[in-house]
């Protein structure tokens, strides 16, 4: 069986090649204008304007993508998820039509599973586990993710159990805190447990990962003991902010049952970042939207699908894969590639349209508002330290995936972070390079005319823009009474910071830590994003 841990202490030369080869190419690509320009101003000027193209393009299609993945989005929230379960748990009764989102595919899943009814399990069979892992944030926080898992509309509310995982070094008030809200709602749960991740255990960093694999260990135990079949089991990992929408687990349990291949797969809901979206600052408020849009474009695009931030997995593939890594701050897309090496390749991740609601990030100050985005956003493009795991498992001699797939995998795995890294800056400093750099370049009609042509592909790039605006005043929760009418003047202005935004919080955030690797200075410890919690005052952010 394949080793899938990430490996501790010095690293071979090939794995620190691979570590290294996100920063060479992101630095490469940030100097290839310069040098170009440099050797010949058309051939910068060609370079950018392919550049730009390429990126025109994508953007158009991200435009489609966005317009789709929300339309699904409102039409999977209208569907009433619990009558589908009902259609499965009685194929007696089982309809010739049905109404609503996708309820074609709907009867031919009823069909199929008439047809071979000992491949699938019935709703009632089936036990979701949510854990949620907490480090010190307080009730305010913490409690109404509790209310949002009892208020699921699953119609096997009983079949639901709650862990929360807390650390050792949250402290005695975090623990405290903890009983307190188990104490006051474990009635509304089959089973209701607190965790304590102890702190220095050898091999772990500190994170999030050693946190929820300890609960989860403690959840196969329970299931154990209570003799529930691991392959029964839903687990889903909640952040302490993250709010499930009613119908998330009905829409869960639906998939996992109607899918036979159900070990083989994650299922990833949207992430919403709109928990809070009228109380930050607006630079996070363009960060969090955009996150939010990019969560739903992905959704349609299941080659670049991977688990994110709140997951769902069943019990008997965690313990396949020794639930997640201890060794890495990105436990969430990590497990992707982890379940990916342990199945062989034969591993997949499903989307769920129904969204969990998170929070923007929000702190007790501006400057540490500001600076606790760029610490989440470092942390998030910190998965870029899967490429050399992708290339140690996939690229080796006795590798047990197939090759093809993965190199298309390690591609765009790479792509992705080296576009992260680059993109904003070439994009909006690119055209200029020639005419900056090489005082030839203004006798070239290309050169000279090129910052001109490019803004004008960047103008129906625009387009793109306009749809997002627009769709984000649609997904906008209600403001709140303490904000006057005003208030929603800056939710339009706010997108004139987005090239601003985009080069410090995106490219400098995906620099930092590329390279980070590029020297060999791991990050080795989670860094708990703030929660601060607008109750009834004002937020003085704009």
């Amino acid at each position: 069986m394949t080793d899938i841990e990430i490996p501790l202490g010095k690293r071979s030369p090939k794995y620190r090649f691979f570590e290294m080869l996100p920063a060479i190419l992101s630095y490469s690509m940030l100097l290839l204008p310069v040098v170009l320009s440099i050797i010949s101003p058309l051939w910068a000027a060609v370079f950018i304007i392919v550049y730009i193209i390429s990126w025109l393009v994508r953007a158009l299609g991200m435009a489609f993508r966005t317009i789709q993945g929300y339309g699904a989005l409102e039409q999977a929230k209208r569907v009433d998820w619990g009558v589908r379960l009902k259609d499965i748990e009685d194929l007696s009764t089982m309809p010739d039509h049905a109404r609503g989102w996708r309820a074609a595919e709907h009867i031919k899943a009823l069909r199929r599973i008439s047809r071979n009814p000992s491949e699938y399990f019935k709703p009632s069979q089936i036990y979701n586990v949510v854990i949620i892992a907490i480090y010190n944030e307080n009730r305010d926080v913490l409690e109404p993710t509790i209310k949002a898992v009892l208020a699921s509309d699953f119609p096997n509310k009983k079949q639901t159990a709650l862990f929360i995982a807390y650390e050792e070094r949250g402290g005695v008030a975090a623990e405290s805190m903890v009983k307190d809200l188990l104490a006051q709602y474990s009635d509304g749960f089959l089973h209701a447990e607190a965790c304590k991740h102890p702190a220095n255990i050898s091999g772990e960093v500190i994170g999030k990962g050693g946190n929820i694999t300890w609960t989860g260990r403690r959840v196969q135990a329970w299931a154990e003991e209570t003799a529930i079949p691991p392959d029964k089991v839903i687990v889903t990992t909640l952040d302490s902010d993250n709010r499930p929408h009613p119908s998330y687990f009905s829409n869960l349990v639906y998939e996992f049952i109607v899918h036979p291949d159900r070990k083989y797969l994650a299922f990833q809901p949207i992430a919403l970042f709109l928990n809070n979206i009228w109380d930050v600052p607006a630079p996070m408020r363009v960060i969090a939207t955009g996150n939010s849009f990019w969560t739903i474009i992905n959704s349609f695009r299941p080659h670049m699908l991977r688990n994110f931030a709140a997951h769902s997995q069943g019990l008997s593939a965690l313990i396949d894969t020794d639930f997640w890594s201890v060794r890495t701050i990105v436990e969430d897309g990590h497990q992707f590639w982890r379940s990916y090496f342990r199945y062989d390749g034969r591993y997949d991740v499903v989307p769920i349209l129904i969204p969990i609601y998170q929070d923007a990030v929000l702190s007790y100050s501006l400057r540490r508002t500001l600076k606790a985005q760029f610490i989440q956003l470092r942390r998030w493009a910190y998965g870029a330290s899967d490429i050399a795991y992708v290339a140690w498992l996939g690229f080796r001699k006795n590798r047990t995936v197939p090759l093809l797939n993965v190199i298309a995998k390690f591609i765009r795995l790479v792509d992705g972070h080296v576009s992260w890294a680059t993109a904003s800056v070439i994009l909006t400093f690119g055209a200029w390079a020639p005419l900056l750099i090489n005082p030839q370049a203004s006798r070239s009609i290309i050169a000279h005319q090129l910052p001109g042509l490019a803004s004008q592909l960047q103008r129906i790039a625009m387009v793109g823009i306009f749809i997002t605006i627009f769709l984000a005043f649609r997904m906008l929760p209600p403001r709140p009474m303490r904000y006057k009418r005003r208030r929603t003047i800056w939710m339009i202005l706010q997108w004139g910071l987005m090239p601003v935004v985009s080069l410090i919080y995106a490219s400098a955030a995906s620099l930092y830590s590329q390279t980070r690797l590029l020297l060999g200075k791991y990050l080795d410890k989670f860094d708990i994003t703030d929660k601060a919690v607008v109750k009834h005052k004002t937020s003085v952010f704009k």
